[in-house]
């Protein structure tokens, strides 16, 4: 598997422009990644965070309930947020932000415009489902 970041060159002839480069890694470094299936079933708005972001509760089945901070305020309501499926790490360091402790990195992709798009699967899958 590969993973592929960019990285800005500062020569003069390339000046400011970016290169791929990839990074191999192997299937068991990406699979010690715990990504798993969670439904949302709280969500709240966060006003103290410092760009515009939802408090999420998100439903592990037997792996509990975990609560996230996502800066995905642009293009999902709170509203339609309730119930959806979503993919997150679960093996990922606590993050203090603001006075909420957000437990599970929430998976997403950004568009063109910088605005987070939430991973999620097609179907309904078993709360707590680990990606395979």
């Amino acid at each position: 598997m590969t993973l592929l970041f960019r990285e800005q060159r500062r020569d003069s002839v390339q000046k400011n422009s970016f290169q791929e480069r990839a990074i191999v890694i192997t299937p068991e470094h990406f699979f010690e990644a715990d990504i798993r299936i969670g439904r949302i079933t709280q969500v709240e708005d966060f006003p103290k965070a410092r760009k515009p972001a939802f408090k999420l509760w998100i439903d592990f089945g037997e792996l509990g309930v975990k609560q996230s901070s996502a800066q995905i305020t642009s293009l999902y309501s709170k509203e339609e947020l309730i119930g959806t499926q979503v993919l997150a790490i679960l093996n990922f360091p606590s993050r203090q932000i603001a006075d909420f402790v957000s437990e599970v990195l929430v998976l997403g992709v950004q568009n063109e415009n910088g605005e987070v798009i939430l991973i999620r699967p097609e179907h309904q899958a078993p709360l707590g489902s680990r990606l395979s």
